[in-house]
């Protein structure tokens, strides 16, 4: 039985702006007497973000849910996801990641309906931000970058360790978009991974959440989230059989097992917001070169135009020299080491349509 409702985070912000790594950082603070749960959501379909996680950590439970918005596209299962996570981890604390081409305030709408008061206490909700990308228009145009900005009860000027020189003069510049979209009275806390997590970032973390939204969707202090759908499919507007055979701490729910073809290969494709992705997953008998991968993955920057066709590319992989987890967004491309995985996965996310089949023969050419 709960006896107290769950704080809850909402960790949003745009695609590739370091929100996992961020979680990380926030799971590395967990007392050792606390059980933290993570619910990670993909506009991808086969789902990465939790591998990349990697936490092998007692106390700790990672769910995920692939495929889009979570609250527009797949709000039962996500409703359902939450409510297996609770049910199972029972948590002292619930973070929730938010596709970054998702829209935040319906999840919030959610975790507001009357059947979570008792078991839900809504946090500050953290938006990320790369304050590099505020001239970008493919970022401060998009109704969703906005949204998330507009939702947050603090934003988070990430990677603020490669604005270098500019550091000062694009705090100044976010600081004046966020007047032009009616967020002046919104803290901002400047924050780099390679650093530890400030204080004051930590205290947000327990405050109750400041901005509200009405029926409408709108904040409460009359902010515009433009002509952005409000209305999701609701487990709590379901019939009444639908609603008892996906009950508050429901565990029938089984995750579809993966229908791998003759090669040992799933391919799942997504389009939405303007963007498509595809993603691929190999059994875990299968493994890959390291050099070819990298060699693959540079090919892909290259020939994406510098960016300006691929948004992300995402990876865990079972590689020659062990498991590795591959991240490009915007030229900035990192490795890191894992401990383990269940398979091999690589995720791309583009703004235009691309040929597919033509970069999955490249990528079955990577393995060893």
């Amino acid at each position: 039985m709960i006896i107290k409702a769950i704080p809850t985070n909402i960790i949003t912000g745009f695609l590739g702006v370091g929100k996992t790594s961020l979680i990380k950082q926030l799971l590395a603070t967990k007392p050792a007497d606390e059980i933290w749960a993570v619910l990670v959501n993909e506009f991808g379909e086969v789902g990465i973000d939790a591998g990349l996680l990697n936490s092998s950590d007692n106390g700790i439970q990672i769910r995920e849910v692939a495929g889009g918005c979570m609250c527009c596209a797949a709000g039962v299962p996500t409703q359902v996801a939450i409510n297996q996570l609770i049910a199972k981890a029972k948590p002292d604390r619930l973070l929730i990641e938010p596709t970054g081409l998702g829209h935040p305030n319906e999840i919030i709408k959610v975790l507001s309906a009357p059947h979570y008061q008792n078991v839900i206490s809504l946090r500050s909700t953290l938006c990320l931000v790369d304050a590099r990308k505020i001239h970008d228009p493919r970022y401060r145009e998009h109704a969703n970058f906005i949204q998330q900005l507009q939702v947050a009860d603090v934003i988070i000027a990430t990677k603020s360790d490669l604005y270098d020189a500019e550091n000062t003069k694009l705090l100044y510049e976010l600081q004046t978009y966020l007047s032009h979209i009616e967020r002046t009275d919104i803290p901002l806390v400047s924050h780099s991974n390679q650093q530890p997590l400030p204080s004051a970032l930590l205290d947000y973390l327990n405050q109750p959440r400041r901005v509200s939204l009405n029926i409408n969707g709108h904040a409460s202090a009359g902010l515009k989230l433009g002509s952005l759908p409000t209305t999701a499919p609701s487990l709590f507007r379901a019939g009444g059989s639908r609603l008892s055979e996906l009950s508050l701490f429901a565990e029938g729910a089984i995750e579809a097992a993966l229908d791998f073809d003759d090669r040992g290969i799933v391919r799942k494709q997504n389009q939405g917001e303007g963007c498509f992705s595809c993603g691929w997953v190999f059994e875990p008998s299968q493994e890959f070169d390291f050099d070819k991968l990298m060699d693959f993955i540079q090919r892909q920057a290259q020939s994406s135009n510098f960016g300006q066709v691929l948004l992300r590319l995402k990876a865990v992989m079972i590689t020659t020299d062990g498991i590795a987890g591959f991240n490009w967004i915007d030229h900035e491309f990192t490795v890191v080491e894992l401990d383990d995985t269940l398979d091999s996965r690589l995720e791309m996310i583009t703004m235009d349509e691309v040929n597919w089949d033509e970069i999955e023969l490249q990528l079955i050419a990577c393995l060893s």
